[in-house]
Formats: structure tokens, sequence, C-alpha cells
């Protein structure tokens, strides 16, 4: 008998196209569960396989080169006469801003979890989103097949990761110590798996009976805490209509007040069918995300854009759903500042394949070709400026790397390719430090930087060179020194002549610098003391260290002229001179920059964080709770910023790949000794 619903209507968002999103833990399986949907639902003939690189999510270069997903992977399929976008969302936190753009356009979201505990701290990350942007979510447990233990029991572990009751739909039934079935605990009917096609209704044993009585009564109590009546009912032993049941499960997962747990196995096709039955009656339509967004049903088109892609031949790309209305091909769309852009191209899209369309109607999720200059996480609309629906910030950067082109020839192409990068990825950034010279791509991650600089060769065909960042040392004086500098110089014809007297010293940490001048009597007429003050600023540019000088006074004292030799250019190449002199008489000292950092941790892992921190030269301050996270702290410190380099990589390491920072930078500090020296002998052979 094949798995037939038996499920309430009332409560279907019917009509328009629904968007959901598959989120999860790296490693989840949320490719291969999109795999599984696409061929359940007939969108593709057989089902691939991510070891296999066959699949239609994770078709880019670089996702088959890592075997994870590095970017939102969008496919559209049919369902029982609806359309669904499933928008299949990386893992992983280097690339997890990829989801935030989608979140909030979506109906609900599919938190696809495995049967283990070390992976609670990661599933909870994902579950903080979705909460914050108030996403309705369900759980799919999936890889049943490999769990050890009965996942019932996981609910002891589970619970904690989510704010909101974890509600389980359904009892796995286990033979010989592997989940064969389950029973659905709103239905009241067992179950059994059939590899890649639809489950089969069994009869249950007295003993699975008396086990399904107890876990149903458990989801119900969970439901009537948001229902009077059903408490009612199950206070007075009364047994609800089953209709009662799927219409509190269906409102209360709209409403966000449970998380649903249904189960299966996506690499063999096992429980889909009832997931996809569960999106159909339960999850919100188009008209209720509108809502929660702050869109009102009445007016013109407004879409939102989810994802940018610059493809190689069809230039770009903008993933987006129409929230209201309906757009068509050729439609002209304004966008957050105003500016008007032409859609040049509609496409339903399955993984990198993309099918011309001429309309789109609200619910639908679809690529609008051309709109140069619209970016990810705009809201556009036809014949009107929108308001702007959804703000998400890209996250700090945690890690950045200085990159140049191997070849001179390459260098426009190279700014211009990064630029496109950032429109695909907002949550990288691209930082000119001019005092260094450098050009530093900051991301998320040592993954995120190197799929970056993937696409830079692979997509854009440039070759990049790539080294650490340069720490913004600077330098300082310690005692003050009264110094003359005097330029001469005759070569026939007008001299040049300028003679100047400094006062030099030192002044409180974060002052900067100071430039006066005490002159009496025109010795230095006042048209050249700018020039005097040029010259020193100059020079202050790089110290007797070779670091830029900071916290730093001169007064311009004394000098003389000569009423033809003298000029603007003689006087500052005094100043310079005086300073050239002077500066190496006041013991100068070695500045290196201190960063406040926050680090945000899962509370078992603070420990070793603390001890990584205190490895680093940092100084820690303290640590909380984090606020509005059970079960993580923040550690405040301080640390160097040369000690900062790799720390992502080492904290990662350190908390399963989910701790992470930000930090500023706080204040300057001394550097002396052997680690002094190092640096100033490393920088001297690099300038040589």
């Amino acid at each position: 008998m094949s798995d037939t619903s038996g499920q309430s209507n009332g409560g279907r968002a019917g009509g328009a196209a629904r968007c959901i999103a598959l989120v999860g833990p790296y490693l989840s399986g949320k490719t291969t569960l999109l795999e599984s949907i696409l061929a359940r639902t007939g969108a593709i003939g057989r089902q691939g396989r991510v070891t296999e690189g066959n699949t239609v999510g994770d078709a880019s270069p670089e996702a088959r080169a890592h075997g994870m997903s590095v970017e939102t992977n969008v496919a559209s399929t049919d369902f029982m006469g609806d359309t669904y976008t499933f928008i299949d969302c990386p893992g992983s936190i280097e690339f997890l801003h990829e989801a935030r753009n989608v979140l909030p356009a979506v109906d609900m979201a599919v938190v696809v979890a495995e049967p283990d505990e070390k992976k609670v701290p990661a599933l909870q990350l994902i579950l903080k989103e979705l909460e914050d942007a108030g996403i309705p979510r369900l759980i799919f447990l999936n890889k049943v097949d490999k769990a050890e233990g009965n996942p019932r029991d996981m609910l002891a572990w589970l619970q904690p990761a989510s704010a909101q009751p974890v509600v389980m739909r359904q009892l796995p039934i286990w033979e010989n110590d592997i989940v064969t079935g389950f029973i659905d605990l709103a239905l009241e009917r067992a179950f059994v798996y059939r590899e890649h096609a639809p489950s089969e209704v069994i009869e249950m044993s007295d003993a699975a009976k008396a086990e399904e009585v107890d876990a149903r009564f458990s989801m119900l109590e969970a439901l009537a805490d948001y229902d009077d009546e059903l408490m009612e009912q199950l206070l007075s032993d009364v047994e609800p209509p089953r209709d009662k049941v799927f219409d509190d499960l269906t409102s209360e997962l709209r409403e966000g007040q449970i998380v649903p747990l249904l189960m299966g196995s996506a690499e063999h096709g096992n429980g889909i069918l009832r997931l996809m039955k569960a999106l159909r009656h339960e999850a919100p339509g188009v008209v209720q995300t509108a809502e929660r967004l702050g869109l009102g049903a009445d007016g013109g088109t407004v879409a939102q854009v989810l994802k940018t892609f610059h493809t190689t031949h069809g230039g770009k790309l903008s993933v987006a759903r129409v929230l209201r209305g309906t757009l068509n091909d050729g439609d002209t769309v304004t966008g957050a500042d105003g500016n008007e852009e032409r859609i040049g191209g509609l496409f339903t899209l399955k993984g990198q394949d993309a099918a011309k369309s001429g309309s789109a109607a609200a619910g639908d999720t679809v690529g609008l070709g051309r709109l140069d200059t619209i970016a990810t996480g705009e809201t556009v609309a036809v014949d009107a400026t929108p308001e702007q629906l959804i703000a998400v910030a890209p996250p700090p950067p945690v890690l950045g790397k200085a990159i140049a082109a191997k070849e001179r020839k390459d260098e426009v192409k190279l700014t211009s390719a990064i630029h496109k990068i950032i429109d695909e990825d907002p949550s990288l950034s691209l930082d000119h430090n001019q005092e260094a010279g450098e050009m530093i791509l900051q991301g998320q991650g040592e993954m995120h930087l190197r799929v970056a600089l993937e696409r830079l060769t692979g997509k854009f065909a440039i070759d990049v060179e790539t080294q650490e960042p340069r720490v913004g040392y600077k330098e300082t004086i310690r005692k003050p020194v009264t110094q003359r500098g005097r330029h001469k110089k005759q070569s026939g014809g007008h001299g040049q002549f300028g003679d100047v007297v400094l006062e030099i010293k030192p002044l409180p940490r974060g002052t900067g610098f100071e430039f006066t001048d005490t002159i009496t009597g025109g010795v230095v007429p006042k048209q050249y003391i700018p020039s005097v003050e040029h010259g020193i600023r100059e020079y202050l540019a790089t110290g007797p260290l070779g670091f830029p000088v900071v916290d730093v006074a001169v007064n311009l004292s004394d000098g003389s002229y000569h009423s033809v030799d003298s000029s603007d250019m003689a006087f500052k190449t005094a100043g310079r001179i005086g300073m050239s002199e002077g500066m190496p008489q006041c013991s100068p000292v070695l500045l290196e920059p201190i960063m406040h950092v926050d680090v945000m941790v899962p509370s078992e892992a603070t420990a070793r964080v603390n001890t990584i921190v205190s490895q680093r030269r940092g100084q820690i301050l303290g640590f909380d709770s984090r606020p509005g996270w059970s079960g993580w702290d923040v550690v405040q410190a301080q640390m160097p910023e040369a000690e900062m380099r790799d720390l992502i990589v080492e904290l990662r390491s350190a908390t399963a790949g989910v701790g992470s920072y930000v930090c500023r930078f706080d204040h300057l500090s001394e550097l002396t000794g052997k680690l002094a020296d190092t640096v100033i002998a490393s920088h001297r052979q690099e300038a040589a």
C-alpha cells in the first residue's frame, strides 16, 4: 500500500508557489536531501550522489573540489499540483551569510540534522539564525539508518539547541538495531521504508502501539501548551479529532511556537514523501511571508533579491522571490537607490540549469537577467521605488590575505573580478591598506578565502599571489631632543639655504602628532614655516626603526634664512634633516597594535579558548554568558594584532567549527626585547 496522507486540507496554503530553505550543519546531508526531493517528485530521472559529483546542487567547480556547499543552490519542482522552490544553503559557519539574505523571504526552513550529539552547537547556530529572523521551521533528522541509539532519546540533547519546543512527529521503528520505518504520531499509522520508493503502511504490533500512545500523548501535550481547548480535552481523557491535531500542528508551526521533528534517510529516499506532504499541508505561503516582512496585500509588484551570480556567458543573474504581483520579462524594476533596470531574461532554475520563462507570479522564485546595479538583499518593485523589506549587514571579517595579480596586465582585471565576487558574496570585503600598499581580501575563514581565490583563478582566469597582511606597527620616542637641521647647497646661480632648530618631544599615547612654532624676530619667515612642517611630516612616515612615527610633538624654535637662496624646498629639506638627525637620539621604541576581542564559543570550549588566547600573548579580561544563547560564552580579551592572523583557524578547531570573534583596534603598546628585534630585522630585510 502506498504512503497516502489521510491528512486534512484545511490548513493548506495552496495556490501560490512555496519557497523552502534547506539549512543545517556542515555534512548533515542538505544537498543529498535536495537531490532526493527532486528525484521523488520527478524533476530529475535519477538521484545523484555528492561523492560522485553529479548532483543538481553543489555543481560549481569549487563545491565539487571540496565536497561541500560553498554557495546557495536553487531548484524548483512540482508536487501534487503545487510548485516548490528549494534553496540549499551551505552549512559551514564560513558560508553562513549565504543563508542570511535568503531566509527572511522564504516561507519556512527545513533544518537538516544528524543523529550526532557532537553537532548540537552547529545546529544551535542554525536554529538561532531562524529564530532571530522569525522563520517557521521543522527538523528533518537525516541518516536515521546510521543512528546509534533511539532517535526518540535524542530529544534530550536536541531540545537545548532550540528556543522553542522540539515536537516529535514520528516514532522510529527498530529492527535488529536499524531504523526500518516509522510511526506517524499525527496519522497514527506505521510505515516501513522502501529504497527510493514510497513507504508502505504496516500493522502496528501491540508493543509498538503502546509506545505510540505514549509518544503521541507527549506530542499532544506540547501542542496543548498553545491551545486551551486541546488542553481541556487531554485533561478530560477525550481523544481530540484528527483534524484538530493537524490544525494545531499547522498553526503552531507557522507561528514559530513549535519545531516539529521528522526523520528519514535522504541517501536512500526514506521519509521524503512524508516530508513533502508535511510541507504541502503545513508550510505557510507567500501571503503570510509577505505579511511577516511588513508587506501589505495591496499594491504593485514587489520582489526580493536573494542571491547574485555572475555567469560566464550570460552576465549577471539575480535570484529573486516575487512577494506580490506578477513580474514579466522586460519589466523595468526600481531598486533601493531609485536606480532602474530592465529585466533581460526571466528564468526558472534547477541548479546551474536555467529555463526561460515569460513571467513569474507571487510566490515564484526565479532568475532575473542583467540587473547590473541591483545588489543581493535589495527589494525591487515595478513602477515604484520600494521600501526595503530586509536589512542584512555582512558579518565582520575574521581572516584576511594580501593579494596581488601575478602579472601587471591583470591588475585592473583583478579589481573588477573581486568586485564581482563580493557582489555574489557580500560577506567578503576588500580593504586597501594605503600605508602598507596592500590590497587585502577579507572573509569568514580559511575555506571561505580559499574558495574566493579559486574563483578568481578558475572563473575569471586571473593568477594571484597572496601573503599575510602586514601588521600595523608604529614607533614613537621616549625622551626629548633639540636638534638643528641645516640645508646649504651652492651650485652656481641661486643656491639653497634653510636652517631650523627643532624641539622634539614625546606625547601621551594616542595623541598623534603636534607641530608648533615659537619663532620670534622673523628668523624663519612665516611663509616658510608650513614647508618646515611638511618636511617633518614627510620624515615621520618612516622613522628610525622603519615604521610610521606617532605621539610626537615638534616645535620650531629658531633658525635662519638667506634673502636669495632660501625657498620652500630648502626649508622642507632642513625640516627633514633635523628630524633624521634628531629622532635616533630620542630613544625610539616599537609600538604594536593591540586589539579588543570578543570570542563567542560554546561554554564547554571556554577553558580551551582561554588557553589559546594566553598562548598568543593575549590578556583575558573576563567572560560572561552570551546574551540570548543557551550554553554559550563570550570571552573578552586584548591581543596583539600580530597574534591574530590565524586565530580563527585555531578557534574553529577547538570548537567543532562554530567559534567566532569580533575585534576592534584598542591601543598601541610598546614592544621590546627579542620580539621587537625580530620585527625590525624582518622589516629591514623586506625593505632592502
